[in-house]
This record gives C-alpha cells, sequence and structure tokens, in this order.
C-alpha cells in the first residue's frame, strides 16, 4: 500500500474517533445537566432534612423541660395542698381556742371582782399597817377592771399581784413613825412591825408603850415590863439590832 493511502487511512481513522468521542461526549453533557438540579435538589432537602431535625431536637428538649416542670409542679401543688389543710386545721383550732377563751372571761371576770372584794374585806379586817396604801391599791384595780384599755390577762395578772404583795406583809419587819389619839390627846409614837404577829408603837419618851389589838381594832397600852421589849422591837425594824426572841403580848383571833 502506498504512503498516501495509509495517510489517507490514518486521517479517515482519526475523523471517526473524533466523531465518535463528540458522540459519547454530549450523552454524558445531557447527564451531568440533568444531574445537577438534582444535586441541588438533595442539597436542599438534606438543609430541610437539617432544619427539620434541628427543630425537632428543640420540640424534643422543650417537651421534656415541660414534662420535667410538670413534675415539678405537681410536687409543689402536692406540697401547697398540704399546706393548706394544715393551715385549716390550725384555723379550726383557733376558732376552738377562741370559743373556750370567751368562755374563760365569762367566768374570770366575775372571780377577779369577787378577788378585789375578798381583798377590801381581808385588809379592813387586817391589822393596819400602811392602810391608805393597801386600800389605794384596791381602788385602783376596781378602776382597770372597767377600763377597756386594759386587757383581760393584764386585769388578772394586777389582781394577782396584789396578793402576793399582801402576802409578802406576813414576813415584813419595818420601822415608822405616827400619831395615837390617847385620852383625847395626839402622841407622837415610832411604830414597829414584826409581820401580822407584833404591830407595836412607844412613845419618842420611852415611856409608854401601846400593842395593837386587832380583836378589838385599838391600841392598848402595855405596862412597864414591856417598855424595853418594845424598845428592841422598833430597833430590830429599824435593823439597829439582830432579830431575837422578845416577850410581847400576841392577841389571838376571835
Amino acid at each position: 500500500m502506498s504512503v498516501k493511502i495509509r495517510k489517507s487511512l490514518v486521517a479517515t481513522a482519526l475523523v471517526g474517533a473524533f466523531a465518535s468521542s463528540n458522540v459519547i461526549a454530549d450523552p454524558l453533557n445531557d447527564v451531568q445537566k440533568a444531574g445537577q438540579p438534582i444535586q441541588k435538589a438533595a442539597v436542599k432537602s438534606q438543609t430541610k432534612i437539617d432544619n427539620v431535625y434541628g427543630q425537632t431536637q428543640e420540640l424534643i428538649a422543650e417537651y421534656r423541660s415541660i414534662v420535667d416542670e410538670t413534675e415539678l409542679m405537681k410536687v409543689y401543688n402536692d406540697h401547697v395542698a398540704r399546706l393548706v389543710a394544715d393551715q385549716n386545721a390550725s384555723i379550726a383550732s383557733f376558732d376552738r381556742q377562741i370559743a373556750t377563751i370567751d368562755n374563760t372571761k365569762q367566768n374570770v371576770v366575775p372571780l377577779m371582782y369577787r378577788m378585789i372584794d375578798t381583798l377590801e374585806q381581808f385588809i379592813k379586817a387586817d391589822v393596819p399597817f400602811n392602810l391608805e396604801t393597801r386600800l389605794g391599791r384596791v381602788e385602783r384595780l376596781r378602776e382597770i377592771m372597767v377600763s377597756a384599755s386594759v386587757t383581760t390577762s393584764e386585769k388578772f395578772r394586777q389582781v394577782l399581784e396584789a396578793y402576793t404583795i399582801e402576802t409578802a406583809y406576813s414576813s415584813l419587819v419595818s420601822a415608822s413613825q405616827g400619831t395615837l389619839e390617847v385620852d383625847g390627846k395626839s402622841i407622837n409614837v415610832d411604830i414597829g412591825q414584826l409581820g401580822r404577829i407584833t404591830y407595836v408603837a412607844q412613845s419618842f419618851d420611852l415611856k409608854h408603850a401601846w400593842v395593837w389589838d386587832n380583836n378589838t381594832k385599838q391600841w392598848k397600852e402595855l405596862g412597864e415590863e414591856y417598855l424595853k421589849p418594845v424598845k428592841e422591837v422598833i430597833r430590830m425594824a429599824r435593823k439597829q439590832a439582830t432579830l431575837e426572841l422578845v416577850k410581847l403580848p400576841i392577841f389571838g383571833a376571835e
């Protein structure tokens, strides 16, 4: 075969190959072009899926949070319910106590009036020491009994305090000065008191002495043999001498 013929065949083969490659390339391009929208759609779909997944996770987290809060609220509501029940029970108890207090007041008030009357009668029947102060205390008790600004409990406390003071007088040791009316004459005297046992008086010149007779409600003059004992009683009451036994007449209750 000549050289020209071979060159012609080679050229023909090249042209055929080129034509074949063009024929093959066109379908690939078409496939690639057709695949691009699919890829874009796939990307968009994946993006949507990612967004939906993210939203789903958020919803799940929110749901779990709501469930937890609901459980906490249930526990708290149960706690509040128990508190309310306890408060209602306390209120019912207070109502019963208030009713009891009202009944107690109805009984206590008359009792206090009787106690004040009894205290006044006792003071008037007792040895007449500090008489003005003691009766004044009774009068103040009567005043607070009709005072709306003083509570019932405070009234009762003051009544009991007055009784306590009167009880303490039984061990009182005191001395004072005063005046006795004897045979129409006023005599200045020293007065000594040892509780409710001894209540004596002696003139300033130490020449006369008297003892209170609670049965007759009068001062009874003593003989000379009692001048020194009365003087000692007054000295003991003034804390000028130690307490010791002395011989004095004692008047028993009739």
